[in-house]
């Protein structure tokens, strides 16, 4: 009986030996996120990697206030859907993510916009980060919806919850849009995060 639960327990079914697992960056100077981006290539900038991992927290806190977030994702979801608060969807934290940094002008990382369950109920959308050059499947989502403005990061394809594909196009659509984006968006259909 032992046996089979050491090789379950040490075995990975998400492939490169890593463990699903989500990771809490619980303040702005944590160092666990901006090494793991650094990690991704000898190319990336500690610098960069500092730069993206502060930001992602700082939004978090920051929507987190302004949005007058919910504790629960679908409290919120629910809030913003009949127009109680102003923000709060999965597409809408995603989407300032993206924006703020763009804003960095990143030189050895490069952003991706991700999305699972596309055109569903249970769409969700993330921010990817990568070593500049390198495929999407290797890099580090950041998400700040899960957690209701906490951020929470993993490798995107060891996501415990979550199979996540690439939207190049809704990236440079996003991108294409003012700075302000994702607070002044209106939505002509409801998402359910």
């Amino acid at each position: 009986m032992v046996v089979p639960l050491l090789v379950l327990a040490l075995s990975s079914p998400w492939g490169r030996g890593r463990r699903a697992e989500l990771f809490v960056m619980w303040s702005s100077d944590d160092p666990s996120l901006r090494t793991q981006i650094a990690a991704l290539s000898p190319t990336v900038s500690p610098e960069e990697a500092r730069q993206v991992a502060y930001t992602a927290y700082m939004t978090g806190r920051e929507l987190h206030r302004e949005w007058r977030v919910a504790w629960l994702p679908g409290i919120q979801n629910f809030l913003v859907n009949i127009g109680k608060r102003k923000g709060g969807l999965c597409f809408q934290w995603a989407t300032e993510l993206l924006v703020r940094l763009d804003a960095l002008k990143l030189q050895t990382l490069e952003l991706h916009w991700a999305e699972s369950g596309p055109n569903t109920g249970a769409e969700h959308n993330v921010i990817v980060v990568t070593a500049r050059g390198q495929p999407f499947g290797e890099g580090i989502l950041l998400d700040l919806w899960r957690y209701s403005g906490t951020l929470v990061w993993t490798h995107v394809g060891t996501d415990p919850d979550y199979r996540w594909a690439e939207n190049k196009s809704e990236l440079a659509r996003r991108l294409g849009r003012t700075t302000d984006v994702a607070s002044k968006q209106v939505r002509s259909t409801t998402k359910s995060n």
